[in-house]
């Protein structure tokens, strides 16, 4: 067998482990975000280095909610600079400056998106959510978070602080094939896995906030006729969402 047909073979083998192993952890995360939704609060989301497209993944979608809001920082992303934004991951304190500048209040949720769920600013970022009312949901790699000390003072990872965890179900380190000739393994799973799993609460939490009589607003594709709908979306929210 080939690469990449084993790399498709992993992916939808960790596919079908998230279908059987972590169906009822989705489920709860899409009705604590119904919930949310229903009660006119809101969905965030946050990740660091390449964890951080899902929450961008949440954001600006059609068919995706408005409520659902990223929080981005440029210094623990990639694009400006990956050196970087590794050392900032780790950096205790960091997580409480970008948590401000967003308007969290009690009953939102957080989702925070980290494979490895080692590093001080996802860690700090599920704890400082808490104290400030708020549920977070865990997405992370087990296997790899187990298998890996924390890097936070606390002993903590993603894992033990969420209150909820969602195990993307990867191997550790991410990567899953084996070339021969290559110092380790190619072919990392996390983002597929994970913005399925980002897509997969969103529409629970779609199917929980209509059985409560709320129906979520969406943002509708600006390539078809989503143009209108959507200008009344950004009327009534661009004060809210720093990111529009």
């Amino acid at each position: 067998m080939n690469a990449i047909d084993r790399y498709f073979d992993a992916v939808m083998g960790q596919l079908q482990s998230i279908r059987t192993s972590q169906w009822d952890a989705v489920v709860q995360a899409g009705s604590w975000v119904g919930e949310a939704l229903a009660s006119d609060r809101w969905l965030y989301a946050f990740g660091t280095g390449h964890s951080h497209l899902l929450a961008e993944e949440l954001f600006f979608r059609a068919g995706g909610l408005v409520r659902g809001v990223p929080m981005l920082e440029d210094s623990v992303m990639l694009h400006k600079s990956a050196i970087e934004a590794t050392r900032r991951e780790r950096e205790q304190g960091y997580a409480e400056e970008l948590l401000n500048r967003y308007p969290l209040q009690p009953g939102d949720v957080l989702i925070v998106a980290s494979n490895s769920g080692r590093n001080a600013v996802p860690i700090e970022m599920v704890l400082g959510a808490q104290r400030r009312g708020l549920r977070v949901i865990g997405l992370t790699n087990l296997a790899h978070s187990r298998q890996w000390p924390s890097r936070h003072p606390s002993g903590k990872t993603v894992a033990d602080a969420a209150d909820l965890v969602i195990d993307n179900c990867g191997v550790p380190g991410d990567a899953c094939v084996e070339l021969p000739g290559m110092p380790s393994r190619v072919a990392p799973t996390s983002t597929l896995t994970g913005a399925l799993l980002i897509n997969l609460i969103v529409v629970q939490a779609m199917e929980h906030s209509l059985g409560r009589g709320v129906a979520p607003e969406i943002y509708i594709s600006s390539n078809s006729d989503g143009d209108d709908h959507n200008a009344q979306m950004f009327a009534k929210y661009r004060s809210r969402i720093r990111h529009l």
